[in-house]
This record gives C-alpha cells, sequence and structure tokens, in this order.
C-alpha cells in the first residue's frame, strides 16, 4: 500500500506526524512528507488514522 501526501493541500498542522512518525516527519518548511512509499503492514492501522485525522486531506493511500 502507497501513502502520498499532497504538499498543494497539506497545511502543516502535523496530525499524521502525531499519529505516525514512523511514516511522516515535518519538512524544514514545517509541512508533511511522507518518509516511506510503501506503508509497512504493522503501521497500515496508524496511516489509516492518519488519512482519516489529516484536516487538509492531503495524506492518501492507494
Amino acid at each position: 500500500m502507497k501513502v502520498r501526501v499532497d504538499d498543494d493541500r497539506c497545511g502543516g498542522h502535523g496530525v499524521c506526524v502525531a499519529v505516525c512518525p514512523d511514516v511522516f516527519a515535518l519538512t524544514d518548511d514545517g509541512y508533511a512528507e511522507a518518509l516511506v512509499d510503501e506503508v509497512p503492514a504493522e503501521l497500515v492501522t496508524a496511516v489509516r488514522e492518519a488519512v482519516a485525522g489529516c484536516p487538509e486531506h492531503a495524506v492518501t493511500l492507494g
């Protein structure tokens, strides 16, 4: 399963980082980025929580 952060939509709230810091981080500019392309199976639930919690709907799974 792939995870993506839409740079144009990310508002830098950091919800995804708080929920799943093994997959997400904030850049020096304060916006989220995915640290991995493929989500490890043991982190899928946390990434789904990050997707659901993103106020800008910038995080997607596919």
